[in-house]
Order: structure tokens, then sequence, then C-alpha cells
């Protein structure tokens, strides 16, 4: 009896594939905004592919991170088949938007599953240092500790500096400079880390910078 069960129940999963992967996925993502486990977990047991992405190229997982959806997330990362590396069509993937919400243990469990860490373009560490919250250095931390490079250039020439004196916690940029993060680089339109700052009006980091700077320069000449 219980052998028939599970044969009734394998060719059930099997059965309902061809639905799942031509039916609406509308609730896949639904699911996902709203932290519906038990819907996420249905479609998935149903045969619905868990790298299905949207017409914008987000992965269940990456809108579950960007809306703050926990419970799914947890779910998809439990999941071995779950691709952690598919892109959307801004260049994101899921560790550069649990970086970008500074989620320490979930950036944490990525980086454990062999998440890049670095890529071309915008990097985890360019949305981590965008973090304003308390927790936003530790993100950062982590990171640079599994060799995220610190002078990143974005399309832009942007670097994770920049970022952080404009947007940042003020910890992120004493951090970045700590870590040997280059004031003097300039993006395309040749602002640096100091112009960022003074544009958003940031007294502390501009005197951070305003430091680093001084102390790269030989004596007397700034």
């Amino acid at each position: 009896m219980n052998f028939i069960k599970k044969f009734f129940v394998i060719a059930f999963f099997f059965s309902s594939t061809a639905w799942a992967q031509s039916g609406s996925f509308e609730q896949f993502f639904s699911a996902a905004k709203r932290d519906d486990e038990p819907a996420m977990v249905t479609l998935v047991l149903r045969g619905l592919d868990v790298n299905t992405r949207d017409p914008q190229g987000n992965s269940a997982l990456m809108i579950a991170l960007r809306e703050g959806a926990a419970k799914v997330t947890s779910f998809l990362l439990g999941l071995d088949a779950v691709d952690l590396e598919i892109r959307n069509v801004q260049g994101e993937n899921a560790l550069m938007l649990a970086a970008l919400k500074g989620n320490l243990p979930v950036v944490r469990q990525m980086i454990g599953r062999k998440a890049e860490v670095n890529k071309p373009g915008w990097t985890p560490l360019h949305y981590a240092a965008t973090y304003k919250e308390a927790g936003a250095r530790e993100v950062v931390a982590l990171l640079l500790e599994h060799h995220a490079y610190i002078d990143a250039e974005s399309p832009n020439r942007t670097t994770p500096l920049m970022m952080a004196a404009f947007y940042g916690h003020s910890s992120v940029v004493d951090l970045l400079l700590e870590e040997g993060a280059d004031p003097s680089l300039r993006n395309e339109k040749g602002l640096t880390a100091l112009d960022f700052a003074q544009r958003a009006s940031r007294p502390d980091a501009i005197e951070r910078i305003t430091q680093a700077l001084r102390a790269r320069q030989p004596s007397g000449r700034w």
C-alpha cells in the first residue's frame, strides 16, 4: 500500500509539471511578494521552475529579498536548485539585493553557498555601501572578508566609497577607508568620494575623506 501511495504521489507531481510550466506565473511571483510560503511550496511541488524569471528578469528569490519576504527567502535559499547568479535587466543578482537591505544573515548564507562576491559592473559591495542603517558596517566587512574588490568600479566608474559617501552609514565610510579604499579615484564625470559627500551635505564623511586625502599627500602639498 505504501508503494502504491508513493507511486500516485510521484505521478501527480509529474503530471502537474506541464500545468506549472504553462500556467499562471502570477501566483508564483505574488507568493514571493506577499511572503506566502505555503503557496510557494505548493507551486514548487507542482513542478514550477524555481528559477523562473519575471519580465524584468527577476527570480522569485530576488523579488522576495526586495520585498523583505523572510519566509519565502528562507525556503528558496534552502533549495539547491535555486540559482543565486541570475541577473535581472539591471544586472542585479540576489546577493546585491540582500546587501542593499543590509540583510547580514542572508548575505552570510549566500556566501556560504558560493555566491559570487565580485562581478563586472555594479557589485554587492556597491549596494552594501548604500545601506544607511546600523548593521551596514557588518555587511560591508563580511564582503571584504570574502575578497570583495574594495575599489570596484561601476559602469560609470563609481566606487563603493563614493556610494557610501553619498548614501551610506558613516561607519561604512570609515571602514572602507580603514581597509584601503582609494579616496582619490574619480568617476566618469570627474567626481571623487569627497565630491559625493559634499553634494550630499555629509559633514562626517567630508571630514573623514579629507583626512584620508591629506594622509595620502606628501607633506605640504594639501
